[in-house]
């Protein structure tokens, strides 16, 4: 055996060197050349002027940070507000380090600084400081807001600080809306949220993207119920909501589809709902569903809305985000990798004034309107503002007029001595249609509404010259107030006033809608959609007629006492058109 054991040992140190003789090197030391940079350092987590908002009085922040040397690192300290918090000295990769979960506990409200120091052996030192603030608490921005999330580097819903369940690995991205970052989505990666909450009559989803048409087709938000007989392609869509996207010749199209409990509806607007994917710029979504009906918005704008009866949430105990999984799979509708910012929720129907006003002040430009109705040259619906949505020029405002809770979203409120003037370079057109509602306060009992007249430079405290534009305004007539138009031809002016048709009762509190139209062969007032007054006219004259004033006669019809109206206005419009019956009908039935 000793023998045997020799002869072995003697043919394993003849192929050990017969290795080395047929192209194994041995090993051995190379230089690694001479130390010229200093340490490289980045701080993923937090980044600089990221916010937090917790609902703890002190809490914690993980820092993820990464340290690379082109020789060797040395050391590496991490400090808070100028104290060391953590150390490193002993690395397994002597040219890079990688904390990812570095936790501090101790953080409380107030701006905070933390520090990475790291030295190479050449005693060459790079320091980087990341300023960060702790916030109070975050209060709902809006009202019925229950979902905020704004992706700055967490999941967390910042109205009751529930952290999403996380499925694969989403990640955030620096290309932002608002904040510092964004949700990046991933193949097989999406967010849910349970429902508690989040199921009212009324719904409104309202979020950005940066689409990624890779896969062409995806669920953004789901929340559906359970399909137990296809558990591996669900798609049971008789309760719940989805919305996603699917190709649609190279552009993306987006579509909602609702369940009432026993059947679906779709809301799929074609063509109007499609966005190019190679554009690279954000984009604004936002669906609402009510007991009577749905809609959906591009970037503002209504691309689809229809009749519904109202939502079912039966079995809808998953909200999904960035995916259809789990509950909308049947069609393919898996993961979106696109990027997602500022994705809110509301447990009411958002006007679309209200979605505008939002898109305007997260993007920080105004957007652009589209007219929703043929021949539609103004648009003010008073949404905290004066804006006039068409030309994007905003009214000025004499004395103090204020704002209400309107017909939709907020109403221009009126006041003493107020009112609003706008230029009306766009608005002197052959033919002239107003439309708007009107929440009637009788005092004054006698006020102006809509004016476009000419100076009377010989009257300047008492002006009224009516031979061309037009005066629509308001009188008492017995406890009623009485609604009437007057236009001029250049010559002469003509009357139109329905008498007792034309009354209004002030006491009922209710929204009322007044339209008129002016034509070369007839003049028509409308009350709630119904002929109040109608009569022939010779057209419109123009001259002079230089500023259009909104809930009073001031300045240029003031002769009469018909100053400023203290009543409330929503949904100004104006047209460059005749409006028919059947058009003031079909604008009150869409407003309703």
């Amino acid at each position: 055996m000793k023998i045997l054991r020799n002869i072995l040992t003697g043919w394993i140190a003849f192929l050990l060197i017969s290795s080395c003789n047929q192209g194994i090197d041995p090993i051995s030391q190379i230089d690694p050349g001479a130390d010229e940079s200093a340490p490289a350092v980045t701080v993923n987590y937090p980044a600089e002027g990221t916010e937090l908002q917790l609902p703890e009085v002190v809490s914690s922040i993980t820092i993820d940070f990464e340290v690379t040397d082109d020789i060797e690192i040395g050391s590496v300290k991490v400090l808070y507000d100028g104290s060391e918090i953590a150390s490193y000295s002993d690395f397994r990769d002597y040219r890079r380090l990688i904390v990812d979960t570095l936790k501090y506990t101790n953080v409380v409200d107030g701006a905070h600084t933390i520090s990475v120091v790291a030295t190479d052996l050449e005693n060459k030192i790079t320091t980087l400081e990341v300023n960060f603030e702790k916030v109070p608490p975050y209060v709902p921005k809006y009202p019925g807001e229950v979902l905020y999330l704004p992706f700055e580097g967490d999941y967390m819903n910042m109205v009751n600080f529930q952290n999403a369940t996380i499925v694969g690995t989403p990640g955030f991205s620096n290309e932002h809306l608002g904040g510092l970052k964004s949700y990046k989505g991933a193949s097989g990666s999406y967010l849910t949220f349970p429902t508690d909450g989040l199921q009212n009559n009324e719904f409104t989803a309202i979020f950005w993207m940066k689409i990624n048409a890779v896969p062409d087709r995806a669920g953004i938000l789901v929340m559906g119920p359970e399909d137990a007989a296809n558990p591996t392609a669900q798609n049971v869509r008789t309760s719940g909501f989805r919305f996603f996207r699917e190709n649609a010749g190279g552009k993306q199209r987006f579509k909602l589809n609702a369940g009432n409990g026993t059947d679906e509806s779709w809301f799929d607007g074609g063509a109007a709902a499609d966005v190019d994917p190679t554009i690279d710029q954000w984009v604004h979504f936002a669906f609402t569903i009510t007991p009577s009906d749905a809609k959906v918005y591009i970037d503002g704008q209504i691309v689809k809305e229809g009749a519904f009866t109202g939502i079912d949430w039966t079995g809808c105990d998953v909200l999904s985000i960035m995916s259809g999984a789990p509950r909308f799979t049947g069609w393919n509708h898996l993961s979106d990798e696109s990027l997602m910012d500022e994705l809110r929720i509301f447990s009411r129907a958002l006007s679309q004034e209200e979605i505008q006003s939002i898109i305007t002040e997260e993007s920080g430009k105004n957007f652009t309107y589209v007219p929703k109705y043929d021949g539609e040259i103004f648009y003010m619906p008073f949404e905290d503002s004066y804006l006039e949505y068409v030309s994007q020029i905003e009214a000025g405002a004499v004395g103090t007029p204020g704002f209400a809770e309107g017909k939709q979203g907020k109403a221009y409120a009126g006041a003493a001595d107020a009112y609003l003037t706008f230029p009306t370079d766009a608005l002197k057109n052959s033919q002239f249609s107003a439309a708007f509602w009107m929440k009637v306060n009788a005092t004054p009992d006698r006020a102006g509404i809509l004016v476009m007249g000419p100076e009377d430079v010989a009257n300047p405290d008492a002006q009224n010259l009516r031979t061309s534009g037009f005066r629509f305004f308001r009188e008492n007539a017995g406890g009623m107030q009485r609604f009437k138009l007057n236009a001029g031809n250049g010559t002469a002016d003509s009357w139109f006033d329905g008498g007792a048709n034309a009354d209004v009762d002030p006491t009922t509190g209710e929204w009322v809608h007044f339209a008129y139209s002016i034509s070369g062969a007839e003049c028509v007032v409308y009350i709630n959609g119904e002929v109040a007054a109608q009569g022939a006219f010779g057209g419109i004259d123009w001259t002079g007629c230089d500023v259009l004033s909104i809930m009073s006669g001031a300045p240029r019809f003031t002769g009469w006492n018909h100053l400023s109206d203290a009543s409330l206005m929503d949904e100004l419009r104006i047209f460059n058109k005749a409006l028919t019956q059947t058009d003031v009908q079909q604008i009150i039935a869409d407003e309703q």
